[in-house]
């Protein structure tokens, strides 16, 4: 028996481009799709999330979102993030700079400890600190004669501000006792009371002290 024939038709024109422009990808909508992730991105994390970061800080931390600012006669006088430099026998003395105590220099010596250089400054910082305070060289902590690793570092410890105690008591006609318990007062616990050790905030407690009043 033969077989049934089988008839083949060509496609025409029309269907043949019809068929070509199906199987073609489509990508009318990349362009668009880049532009919307273009928006969303710059509006939504460039400046809807920065505007809420912004705002929360405002609300909950204002006084750290603005730069922990200290205030003297409703002026700013500087931060309590950031070291200034004292020389004065009225004021307790901060941390040696190897950056000048300059926010815009932050750094350390980068000195090790095996350098004849960081050796010898250290000996004639003690030497230094030694004979301003009136105590023996081996009586004085690390961090009155060691630079600290960002250079504006604004605390020293308990043992440094107590040191300066004398010294401060004696130029401002103060007695110890006044100055001891201002140092009492602004000595901060280890931070989370696990953290760090107990430090001073040097202006702080400069500040402070200028408050105190001193014998005729």
């Amino acid at each position: 028996m033969n077989s049934p024939e089988t008839f083949t038709h060509a496609a025409s024109p029309v269907q043949q481009h019809a068929d070509v422009a199906a199987s073609r990808v489509s990508d009318s909508g990349i362009v668009r799709g880049a532009i919307g992730l273009t928006l969303i991105s710059l509006l939504g994390f460039g400046f809807l999330y920065s505007l809420a970061g912004v705002g929360v800080g405002q609300l909950l931390f204002p006084a750290t979102a603005n730069g922990s600012l200290l205030y003297k006669d409703n002026q700013i006088v500087g931060s309590a993030l950031v070291a200034q430099p004292f020389d004065s026998d009225l004021f307790f003395h901060a941390r040696p700079s190897a950056g000048n105590y300059d926010t815009m220099a932050l750094a350390g010596s980068n000195q090790a400890r095996t350098n004849p250089q960081l050796r010898q400054r250290i000996a004639e910082a003690r030497a230094a600190v030694a004979q301003r305070e009136s105590v023996p060289p081996s009586a004085i902590p690390g961090d009155l004669i060691t630079q600290s690793g960002s250079g504006i570092d604004p605390h020293i410890s308990p043992a440094s501000a107590i040191l300066q105690i004398d010294r401060i008591a004696k130029a401002r006609g103060l007695t110890r006792e006044q100055v001891q318990a201002l140092v009492s007062a602004y000595t901060e616990p280890r931070q989370f009371g696990f953290l760090g050790r107990p430090r001073v905030n040097v202006l702080a407690l400069n500040l402070a002290l200028d408050t105190l009043r001193g014998q005729p």
